[in-house]
């Protein structure tokens, strides 16, 4: 009886014990500090409501009681957790005010401007903005496949001014430096505004223009070739002549290096990759973007937030089942290195990177995209993975999602399907005109530092 008497104190106590521990967590909980924010409305759908801070970081939260239109500029005081990471929020919006904020006529929104990699060009781009149709500013977000012949090309051009052409081996089959240096040269006249002009010259499985003997006498080699052949070094004196080749042709954008870490044979990437470590593959990434610096082609860094073992998204959905840490750890360090050398594009995966969100393509990931701005700092071009792949063609609404994920350029070959859905969007307010202003902005700044458009031009 004693003993059991004994027991039951002992218990008792325990339990006050574990309650004295964790009241104060409880209680923290319980009385979250609330916190106001400015933010801009970018989206709207009948279940949520899409925002934007100042710091270009993505938020969405169940709409609830909110009476807000797409465009406008809100004081919300919110309740909760902020997580970037979550693609909605879990937390409350206890209350919000509409507010005007007075704009000067050629003032650059305070919330548009930053330190970023183009920011010398802002004012250009803003000037340049302001000139632009509804139509032509939707076009500028899209890169689209080169279709079968040049007259198609340069028919689509004057009806869409897109924002760039990507070409494919088809593009170049048979033909001669002259005879590219002409196709590209006559859609870039008929365009009333400079065109980027993309290819993926990754080297080794993925050779656009190098497939053509008549253009480069033998097919670049592979990252892994070229380190094992002369390391860095031998990866640097690649790039220099890839990019010499592609500027003389008209090229001004390689869709290149792949920066993901794959060390077994059998991954789907790992032939195009370096098929080494971390850190060996951020060494490549920095190697490559500063050789590529001071040229006229730019380099993509890619596939973001990294592909690592996950199948292939050409045909269906994947998953990439790494652990965040593992992610921080092996799989972004490389982006981290080559935006830290000037990387100024990266494109994202259409993998679905389960430790940060479950159900999205990270191509359509607000997540995904908080973490490139956000954690990894990066205020360059954010691109989309062919929309038209088998992991995304058939998600409804596809295109509107990649823009409001935050893309500013959307690969596409369904140019009047990704048009129209943009345009309609807008029209019923589903999204704002500053959105599409905001992407916009970004990429016309990109041309001017990549002088493609010239001040004089402005």
């Amino acid at each position: 009886m004693k003993k059991k008497f004994s027991l039951s104190l002992f218990i008792i106590f325990l339990l006050c014990l574990i309650g004295f521990f964790t009241l104060p967590y409880l209680k923290k909980e319980e009385t979250i500090t609330p916190i106001d924010l400015t933010v801009t409305v970018m989206s709207i759908t009948e279940d949520t409501v899409t925002i934007l801070d100042d710091h270009n970081t993505i938020y969405t939260f169940p709409i609830e009681h909110l009476h807000v239109s797409s465009g406008d500029t809100l004081v919300i005081t919110y309740t909760g957790i902020l997580d970037s990471k979550k693609e909605i929020q879990e937390g409350k919006i206890t209350n919000y005010e509409i507010i005007e904020i007075a704009k000067k006529e050629n003032e650059i929104p305070t919330s548009w401007q930053d330190n970023g990699i183009f920011s010398e060009y802002y004012s250009l781009a803003y000037e340049k903005l302001k000139t632009l149709s509804i139509e032509e500013k939707i076009a500028q977000l899209l890169l689209v496949r080169f279709p079968k012949s040049t007259e198609k090309a340069i028919e689509d051009i004057k009806e869409y001014p897109f924002g760039g052409y990507l070409l494919f081996a088809r593009d170049f089959k048979n033909k001669t430096e002259k005879e590219v240096q002409e196709m590209i040269s006559s859609v870039q006249k008929a365009s009333s505004i400079p065109l980027l002009i993309a290819v993926d010259e990754e080297g080794g499985k993925v050779v656009r223009i190098s497939s053509n003997p008549k253009l480069v006498n033998s097919p670049f080699q592979s990252p892994r070739e070229l380190y094992l052949l002369g390391g860095f070094e031998e990866i640097k004196k690649d790039t220099i002549l890839k990019n010499n080749i592609l500027h003389n042709l008209g090229i001004n954008l390689n869709l290149a290096p792949v920066v993901d870490v794959s060390t077994n044979t059998n991954d789907f990437m790992y032939p195009r990759t370096l098929g080494e470590g971390s850190l060996l593959t951020s060494t490549f990434a920095k190697v490559v973007i500063e050789a590529s610096k001071n040229t006229t082609v730019s380099y993509t860094l890619k596939h973001f937030p990294g592909y690592g073992n996950t199948l292939d998204t050409h045909k269906n959905s994947a998953y990439n089942q790494a652990s965040l840490k593992e992610l921080e750890e092996v799989h972004l360090p490389p982006f981290k290195a080559g935006i830290e050398a000037g990387a100024e594009s990266v494109l994202v995966s259409h993998n679905i990177t389960t430790s940060i969100d479950q159900e999205n393509p990270a191509s359509l990931s607000i997540s995904i995209h908080n973490l490139l701005r956000k954690d990894l700092n990066f205020s360059g071009i954010i691109i989309t993975d062919d929309l038209s792949m088998g992991a995304t063609s058939s998600i409804p609404n596809v295109f509107l999602k990649a823009l409001i994920a935050g893309n500013d350029l959307l690969i596409t070959s369904d140019y009047i399907n990704a048009f129209s859905s943009i345009k309609e969007a807008l029209d019923n307010g589903e999204i704002s005109e500053e959105l599409i202003d905001r992407h916009v902005f970004r990429v016309l700044a990109w041309k001017y530092y990549k002088n493609l458009i010239t001040k004089e031009q402005k």
